[in-house]
């Protein structure tokens, strides 16, 4: 293993440094900058900022960047399929002609921005069955809450609104199904696991009726698991008169090689910032694709996109329609970067990034399955997993006193990033799922394994030293007692200011 340490900066917070008067752009006088500002939007006293120089800015957020660890490892980030987004995408992002437009200008000055949004359309259409997709929705929650308001848009236009009312899920599904169908009304219904690693057509059955509006359903799930009966699922649903949504969240493993709606699903999403290439990060560069059958895009949030003899236009003019997830189109350039990463890969890469995700996945297990302190969920099932596999630490903690956040603490200082653990709840006691994808190299992975090694080698011989972790990092474990405390900690320098009284 190299040696890794990460810098350590005595760094102030930006609010506490600088000197009054200092600037990072000077205008000619007060005067030639106020002119550029309409006299309504002009403040009436200053506002309580830091005034620094530009180099002394750039510095210090060098500084802060230096600190923190990031992506600057191996990230086998399980359930959110990190990918390498290319520098191209970002410069082209950054251009005029995407940064400075405006959903709301002439159509006819948008004619690039919207044949990308309606090229990404059309591919996830060849990708899906689907007949229509929209890119409003700013992530997968927002993706699911898509098809609760459109189920319920659809079930009244049926004349059904006020009898179908429920929603089954299952409990290994994504938090986001339960939760956005409880937040559009619906009651849910969430299936328990069984002895196969899902739940059974019996017990999904059992659920059924004239009340159920839909089933929202992954599949894999985030253990690894694929559901083979889940054609007999969306039989099941359909033949009760319900909808059915497909949580493509870990699509990488499948993509190329099924299509939700050649499986009897209505609808599906696709997260763009885990499958297709788009940045994640902070729900802030989020993408949830949302894609329909023909019989539900009537009641889409618009705008949609669409092509006629004179180019791309707009159609807002749909009186069904369910009402808007997020303003205008969403996060047009995050569009744009998958549109790019699938017109780049095409189909025989696709299915090939396809191929290597679940093969670098089940070359991980075999080696995981060898390191003690370790078990795999549902360990009785000998099949090979999917893009991920649900792992346990459950075996370390009993045997030494060291948990999987100790674990997840110490890897950091081997320069590894912090490990994801599980959605919750945690259905699998101290957790870890990792996720190669198709993007990290041989050398990458056993390189993340090794380290994982050697951290549990560190815990059998001197688990203090795993509990204390980190110690290669610029700041040692916080105690996270007050994170939730106003009086101690403050997520704003103006609540810090509010609550120290230091307000002027």
């Amino acid at each position: 293993m190299t040696g890794y340490h990460a810098p350590r900066w005595n760094e102030p917070i930006i609010t506490e440094m600088g000197s009054p008067g200092r600037r990072g752009l000077m205008f000619d006088g007060d005067s030639a900058a106020d002119a550029l500002v309409p006299a309504a939007l002009l403040r009436k006293a200053k506002p309580c900022l830091p005034e620094l120089s530009e180099p002394e800015v750039f510095r210090h957020y060098l500084h802060l960047a230096q600190m923190t660890l990031g992506m600057q490892g191996v990230s086998l980030f399980g359930t959110c399929t990190m990918k390498y987004n290319a520098p191209v995408s970002e410069a082209i992002a950054w251009r005029p002609d995407m940064a400075e437009t405006h959903p709301a200008q002439p159509v006819e000055t948008l004619q690039g921005t919207l044949g990308f949004i309606h090229g990404l359309d059309m591919m996830l259409r060849q990708l899906s069955g689907m007949d229509r997709f929209i890119f409003q929705p700013g992530g997968g929650a927002d993706a699911a809450y898509t098809h609760a308001v459109v189920t319920r848009a659809f079930m009244e236009a049926r004349g059904e609104g006020g009898r179908r009312d429920e929603i089954i899920t299952s409990i290994q599904s994504h938090p986001c199904n339960p939760a956005t169908a409880a937040t559009a009304g619906f009651k849910v219904i969430t299936l328990t696991l069984e002895e196969n690693g899902y739940p059974s057509l019996d017990q999904l059955k059992s659920v059924v009726s004239d009340r159920t509006a839909a089933l929202m359903i992954g599949n894999p799930d985030d253990m690894g698991i694929y559901n083979p009966e889940i054609r007999e699922w969306v039989r099941i649903v359909h033949e009760a008169g319900g909808l059915c949504f497909y949580d493509h969240a870990n699509f990488n493993g499948v993509m190329g090689k099924l299509s939700a709606r050649e499986l009897g699903f209505d609808a599906c999403m696709y997260m763009l910032h885990k499958t297709f290439g788009a940045p994640k990060g902070g729900n802030g560069p989020s993408v949830g694709a949302y894609g329909c059958s023909a019989e539900l895009a009537p009641f889409l949030p618009g705008p949609l996109v669409v092509q006629d003899a004179d180019g791309f236009r707009f159609d807002d003019a749909r009186p069904e329609a369910a009402g808007k997830i997020r303003e205008y189109l969403g996060n047009v350039q995050q569009v744009m970067k998958a549109y790019a990463w699938v017109a780049a890969m095409g189909a025989d890469g696709i299915h090939e990034a396809s191929d290597l995700s679940v093969l670098a996945n089940n070359y991980m297990d075999a080696r995981l399955a060898k390191l003690r302190g370790l078990s795999r969920s549902h360990p009785h099932i000998e099949a090979p997993r999917m893009e991920m596999t649900r792992w346990s630490m459950e075996p370390l903690l009993r045997e030494t006193g060291v948990g999987v956040l100790d674990v997840q603490a110490r890897i950091t200082d081997y320069g590894i990033d912090a490990f994801w653990l599980s959605h919750e709840p945690w259905i699998v006691p101290e957790p870890f799922t990792p996720e190669a994808g198709e993007m990290w190299s041989k050398e990458d992975i056993d390189r993340w394994i090794d380290a994982l090694a050697a951290v549990i080698d560190e815990a059998y011989t001197d688990p203090d030293l795993v509990k204390s972790a980190p110690h290669n990092q610029a700041i040692h474990r916080l105690n996270g007692n007050d994170l939730n405390n106003p009086d101690r900690f403050a997520t704003t320098m103006r609540r810090l200011r509010k609550t120290h009284g230091r307000m002027g």
